[in-house]
């Protein structure tokens, strides 16, 4: 029997036949090669089933896995960038703002929310890395901005999540001076002893690692992260020195006392929860009835 011969020769199939394995089906890990299927990579939230790499995600993702059944206010969705330099490099900024948005979904380069996360309540600003690679322009500033009022208004803690390379270089100085608006937004914060929450992704550098990133009551990253200021490519040839093995990375700057903690993204809600349940504002806690008339006696 011809198991392992073909018997007939010369069998063509025509390509409109030809059936192939559809894209998106499966995904491979950028770090240990395994290969898994897309669902089973979306099901343990973006990261790998074996080495537990964190791939990037959006605000999308990351508000689907924060908030209570995915149930979350929006705040300021359709403010976007204006063209106060009429910059232009190898397209009109107006252009590359109205083709990125298209491409990506997005108004701008970070999505700012309030809703409940475990029961508590919670406002929360989020970095789009998609979005001509997160970069912080002016309505990156203003946004983050509102949102800290938002927060300061509700009595609300607020947990910034950042993934970017840093100022919009199409803004200029415009951009510059996002960094002294949130970084004075977030003092006022603070005054009121309202808990910020800085979450570092993959990657946070530049003027937003220099302001609002490193700012945080709590430090915190996800594993593998790259956290700086200037590349480490710009830093080599500064110093003229080889840089330590795993430089830059979460790791390296959480073992140099710059976080508080690492923490794995399939942990990250029960982990904020518990954090914020231990810093709740006195006025905020509620004394057990049982307890009132010992209270008074006291």
């Amino acid at each position: 029997m011809p198991w392992f011969k073909r018997a007939d020769k010369g069998i063509q199939t025509p390509t409109e036949q030809k059936k192939e394995t559809p894209d998106g089906l499966w995904y491979k890990c950028p770090s240990c090669k395994t290969v898994t299927s897309m669902a089973e990579h979306r099901k343990n939230l973006n990261t790998c089933v074996q080495c537990g790499h964190h791939d990037r995600i959006g605000s999308k993702e990351y508000f689907a896995i924060l908030f209570d059944d995915n149930e979350f206010t929006e705040l300021d969705e359709n403010l976007t960038s204006g063209d106060p330099l009429n910059f232009v490099d190898s397209k009109p900024y107006p252009q590359r703002i109205a083709a990125t948005q298209k491409a990506t979904g997005l108004k701008d380069a970070v999505r700012t929310a309030y809703g409940k996360i475990n029961g508590q309540n919670l406002t929360i600003a989020c970095m789009d890395f998609a979005f001509i690679g997160g970069s912080m322009g002016s309505v990156v500033g203003e946004k983050i901005a509102r949102a800290i009022d938002h927060a300061r208004k509700t009595r609300t803690p607020f947990l910034m999540i950042s993934k970017s390379g840093g100022a919009r270089m199409m803004e200029a100085g415009f951009s510059l001076m996002q960094m002294a608006k949130t970084s004075a937004k977030l003092a006022l914060l603070s005054e009121e002893k309202l808990p910020y929450i800085s979450l570092l992704t993959d990657p946070t550098t530049g003027g937003v690692t220099a302001s609002y990133a490193m700012l945080g009551d709590f430090n915190i990253a996800e594993p593998g992260a790259l956290i700086g200021f200037a590349g480490p490519r710009v830093i080599k040839e500064t110093i003229g020195k080889d840089l330590p093995k795993g430089f830059q990375s979460a790791e390296f700057v959480l073992e140099h006392g710059f976080l508080d903690f690492i923490i794995d993204r399939k942990q990250l809600k029960a982990r904020l929860s518990e954090l914020l349940s231990m810093v709740l504002l006195p006025e905020d806690v509620t004394v057990p009835a049982k307890n009132k008339k010992a209270e008074k006696a006291s």
